[in-house]
């Protein structure tokens, strides 16, 4: 009989301790210089963010798939104010990828003082980092200007992230001795983080696949499976579609980055307007006012409207299956190109930069990567 007990009591706690624990958090804070001399980092960031947040989706922590966090500022722009220090915060910690994009590709440049310390001390100030040591934190400050201009001094941001078990890491734009010399390089290992120098005027070269045309196609009919309820459902629901087309803009390579995202249901979860995934996170349909639905949902039982919302999470789940299958195929296609590339002397560019410094500091705190 104790025995008994005892065993039940140890399930117990085993069931009580895997709900009870929060997943781990990866958040990624990115800096932008947008001077005048920046347009070509800007348009290498668009072309990557999707490959960026796919490359970190595949990450996980004791199995399980951490949530991401995104934040951007931008700096060194004379349309900012001076009482600023030329710095404005564009998004604060978010999961919501879509406004990532949308805030992403609205960046222009300008001409301006870029002063790295006060950027980086006014997101450590403003962000809602994590306190768990075993969270991923990472900044990310692009530009191309010496690391130790304006008011505050790089190194005390630097020991203050220490501190906060944050990882600075420096992405210089221009030739690797100009980057050391003008500080980049230290700005990293203070914080020991890593540093890169990027050609920010590098064209990136995309590997269109055989793949790409039929993961896009079933990416529309992925799109097909959401239905807007709320204030804000429908304007989101329209963002989704605005932010396909700013992928597809840059190439299909990037548009189909995008839409295997979309194809990770713990990554890319809009439960805040989409009504399939409010369902799965616990919202109650038949409560929602008549108003609150999408047309689609309107004049319909309870009874119906869960039936329908089981129906259009079947089909989601089956064109997320079909996408996230093909991308394991469209991966072996440009991992075997990119052995035939290898000896190009290809430099770093931005996504390439920030990929291999995450994966790396991942690793380091007990991350894997898992291929989804």
């Amino acid at each position: 009989m104790k025995q008994s007990i005892t065993i039940t009591l140890f399930l117990a706690f085993g069931i009580f301790s895997s709900i009870a624990q929060p997943n781990k958090k990866v958040q990624v804070a990115i800096l932008f210089d947008t001077s005048n001399s920046m347009d070509g980092l800007i348009d290498q960031a668009k072309s990557r963010i999707w490959n960026i947040v796919n490359e970190v989706s595949e990450l996980t922590y004791n199995g399980r798939t951490p949530q991401l966090e995104f934040a951007l500022y931008h700096y060194g722009n004379d349309r900012l104010s001076s009482s600023s220090n030329y710095i404005e915060q564009i998004l604060p910690f978010s999961s919501d990828l879509d406004v990532l994009s949308s805030k992403l590709f609205a960046l222009s440049t300008n001409g301006g003082s870029e002063f790295c310390g006060a950027v980086i001390g006014k997101s450590l100030k403003d962000l809602n980092w994590s306190n768990d040591p075993t969270d991923l934190k990472m900044i990310y400050i692009a530009g191309n200007e010496r690391f130790d201009q304006g008011p505050v001094s790089y190194k005390e941001v630097c020991a203050e992230a220490v501190k906060k078990g944050i990882f600075i890491n420096t992405i210089y734009c221009g030739d690797y001795n100009t980057g050391v010399r003008e500080l980049w390089k230290d700005g990293a290992t203070c914080s020991s983080g890593d540093f890169f120098n990027i050609d920010s005027d590098k064209a990136i070269v995309h590997i269109d696949t055989p793949y790409d045309e039929k993961i896009n196609q079933y990416n529309d009919s992925l799109n097909k499976t959401y239905y807007g309820y709320g204030k804000v459902g429908a304007a989101k629901k329209m963002s989704q579609v605005a932010e396909d087309s700013n992928a597809e803009m840059e190439s299909i390579s990037v548009k189909t980055e995008r839409s295997i995202v979309k194809s990770k249901g713990q990554v890319y979860n809009n439960s805040s307007w989409d009504l399939i995934d409010a369902a799965k996170s616990g919202t109650k349909i038949e409560e929602l006012k008549e108003d609150e639905l999408p047309d689609e949902f309107k004049n319909k039982t309870a009874e119906e409207k869960i039936k329908l919302v089981e129906q259009k999470k079947q089909e989601r789940e089956k064109y997320q299956e079909k996408i996230s299958n093909l991308a394991k195929e469209r991966q072996k296609f440009i991992d075997e190109e990119l052995k035939k590339r290898a000896n190009e002397g290809d430099v770093d560019d931005f996504g390439t930069s920030v990929n291999e410094s995450i994966l790396n500091k991942a690793k380091e705190i007990g991350y894997q990567k898992t291929l989804k």
